[in-house]
């Protein structure tokens, strides 16, 4: 960053650390142990859709990736786009194969970066389900490198179990970095893998 950077209040954009996703199975055994929460197998990928033929083409990449993996048990890859515009990825992994799950996002957004299109990521996040029916999801901020809990009450519109997000903010403190801003913990409703 130049002089006039500094000066001006701009700023590089920041580059997604992937490789904190990998910490997701382990954060996973402490919110079965702790929460009662088990992985459902669905995680998911949001970013800013961008038109173009290289763009069709890395999509296009992006699935024959995962879909090849239903010769070993994966489901195929689903996109979708929600309301605001942006496109969701929704991969699938038998809900005890966290670590297969978390490849799969992790390669999705490799994929994504390498081809240029870094800056279109916006978070990826991975389900969990208590037997209580109780849902949430951990999200990844790629922009700010961090995670948080996002838990939507079934059946009451767009309310939270606030409650249930900091128990699982303290459970998980030394497994994952967490966002301390929490107005940054913007919800996701509807998102595909919740």
């Amino acid at each position: 960053m130049g002089f006039l950077d500094v000066i001006l209040g701009r700023s590089k954009p920041v580059r997604p650390d992937l490789d904190q996703l990998f910490a997701l199975p382990s954060a996973a055994i402490t919110l079965q142990a702790g929460a009662g929460l088990t992985p459902t197998g669905l995680g998911s990928v949001c970013f800013a859709s961008v038109e173009g033929g290289a763009f069709g083409q890395l999509q296009q990449d992006v699935r024959a990736l995962l879909d090849a993996d239903t010769e070993r048990g994966g489901q195929p890859v689903e996109f979708s786009r929600d309301a605001y515009g942006y496109t969701w990825l929704l991969a699938r992994q038998p809900p005890e194969d966290t670590a297969a799950l978390v490849n799969d996002l992790h390669a999705v957004n490799t994929l994504l970066q390498e081809g240029g299109f870094g800056p279109q990521l916006l978070c990826s996040l991975m389900g969990f389900r208590g037997a209580d029916g109780r849902s949430l999801a951990l999200v990844y901020l790629y922009k700010r490198g961090t995670f948080y809990p996002f838990a939507p009450v079934a059946g009451a519109g767009d309310k939270r179990d606030n409650g249930l997000e900091l128990q699982v903010r303290a459970l998980l403190a030394n497994d994952l970095r967490i966002e301390e801003d929490l107005a940054r913990w913007f919800p996701v409703w509807g998102a595909p893998g919740l």
